[in-house]
């Protein structure tokens, strides 16, 4: 019989443990840990309207004394790496080429320019603020794609060794809390303005960084707005792609033990996959009942992510941080806002 079990799944299982397999084992307790504690932000989203990435992240940072055990520490690192990569992959199931090409050239290029300005924005306040080029390059690029999501794959990209894991930790938390202003805010904004519902959807797609917020801030201006908002941010997700693959080329490359640089580029696996599926769900219909699991999963994946991202930080390092490492996100926020509201005016 089973003997009790602790939080990280310390449990005798006589016979039956020697049919599982021994990394299996050692994966599970984080990986429990981890999903357990995503229920938990998943449930709090529901019941109480919140972000669910930024609940993930609050809860994951909450529970950050189980990384102490090392017990956790392999599922959890499983489950921030992996999860993220095949959850950006499956997240390409959301786009087609025909919703870039319905967006119009003046548009994406217009998305464009507000892309390269976001950017901008987040590496000048960097630098500006005494900050790394790479804490710029995060959050610019995390908000001038589509937020939290775009923000894991490019640290996949930049590592640990140019960016600390408590800088990401605190710029996923400031991606989050801008979106979730942004939802409320920009909806009231556009209406204030008097724009047009074109305008207005232009401008919360470009604009707001998660998925699901964008799409939610456009509908809350109107059904017409929420429409245009869902193919401008779609076509942002689509340039995730591009943009984290054109980061992997222009980091500086590392060097072999003979001061040799290496050869191989930073270009993560799941660039190409992402898309490879965006092409084929070009070429070939997809039910939308197969769509929507396919965007539960990968929302879920991104989640469970975030959350063990969060689990694995540092907490005293994170408190320990100055408002400076702030200003990236909250000058790429701002200077996302200006650019899209002036591109929504003349191009949309």
């Amino acid at each position: 019989m089973p003997a009790a079990a602790d939080l990280y799944n310390d449990i005798a299982l006589g016979d039956a443990a020697g049919d599982v397999p021994g990394r299996l084992r050692r994966f599970f307790p984080g990986l429990a840990a981890c999903t357990c504690a995503a229920a938990a932000a998943a449930w709090l989203s529901d019941h109480y309207a919140f972000p669910v990435i930024l609940l993930g992240l609050l809860v994951g940072l909450a529970l950050n004394f189980i990384a102490d055990d090392e017990r956790t520490r392999s599922g959890l690192d499983f489950a921030s790496s992996h999860f993220l990569r095949v959850g950006i992959v499956i997240l390409g199931m959301q786009v087609t080429a025909a919703q870039i090409f319905q967006l119009g050239a003046a548009p994406f290029a217009a998305l464009l320019l507000i892309m390269a300005v976001t950017i901008g924005a987040g590496l000048a306040a960097a630098r500006i603020a005494g900050q790394s080029p790479a804490a710029g390059l995060l959050a610019g690029g995390a908000t001038a794609i589509c937020g939290a999501s775009a923000a894991l794959a490019l640290y996949d990209v930049i590592g640990r060794k140019r960016l600390p894991e408590a800088q990401f930790t605190l710029t996923l938390v400031g991606i989050s809390l801008a979106s979730a202003v942004a939802m409320s805010l920009y909806p009231v904004l556009a209406a204030k303005l008097g724009l047009t519902d074109k305008q207005a959807g232009f401008l919360i797609g470009a604009s707001i960084h998660d998925v699901a917020q964008a799409i939610g801030g456009g509908y809350a201006f109107s059904n017409a707005a929420g429409a245009d908002a869902t193919i401008v941010k779609l076509a942002r997700v689509a340039l995730l792609a591009p943009v984290v693959a054109g980061v992997g080329l222009l980091l500086p490359l590392g060097r072999e033990a003979s001061g040799a640089p290496k050869r191989k580029l930073a270009m993560p696996w799941f660039v190409p996959a992402f898309l490879g599926v965006v092409a084929l769900n070009s070429l070939l219909p997809v039910p939308i009942i197969a769509a929507q699991f396919a965007l539960a999963l990968s929302k879920a994946l991104l989640l469970l992510a975030i959350t063990a991202t969060a689990m694995r930080t540092r907490l005293e390092l994170l408190v320990s941080m100055s408002w400076r490492a702030g200003m990236p996100v909250a000058a790429a926020s701002v200077a996302s806002f200006l650019i899209a509201l002036a591109c929504a005016v003349l191009v949309a």
